[in-house]
């Protein structure tokens, strides 16, 4: 059995769909209060701070902190926390420790203001700075 709707019918069905498709909204939702708009930049990340202090750990290869801001007469001290052996070597030969085993330090005093690079020199990617201040 077929089922027929009248001609009329469907002749209005069309009409409010092509109707209801072919015209835009008037207007734009109002915005919800209290809701920002999103933004799509990254939020800024704040510049890392000098760490002061006289200590600098040597861990999973690396120098903790990398950069060290100490004051003039200040003594650094680093300590292997590896189990493989480290050595801290001054680039301009200022200071230079024997090879480090686990658990072993090496201490150095700054008399002079700069900045002071070093490397371990079994490990010459390990890299790191003393910046020692008046």
């Amino acid at each position: 059995m077929v089922r027929r709707f009248p001609a009329s019918a469907v002749a209005v069905a069309l009409v409010a769909t092509a109707t209801a498709c072919s015209h835009p909204p008037s207007a734009a939702p109002p915005p919800m209060p209290d809701m920002a708009p999103m933004s799509t930049a990254a939020p800024a990340s704040p510049a890392p701070a000098p760490v002061v202090g006289t200590a600098v750990s040597i861990d999973n290869f690396a120098f903790t902190p990398a950069t060290l801001t100490v004051h003039r007469g200040d003594t650094v001290t680093w300590t292997n926390h590896d189990e493989e052996p480290h050595t801290v070597t001054a680039g301009d030969g200022s200071f230079r420790s024997p090879g480090m085993d686990a658990n072993a330090t090496f201490s150095f005093t700054f008399t002079n203001p700069g900045s002071y690079d070093y490397i371990c020199s079994i490990h010459p990617v390990m890299r790191g700075t003393v910046v020692v201040t008046p």
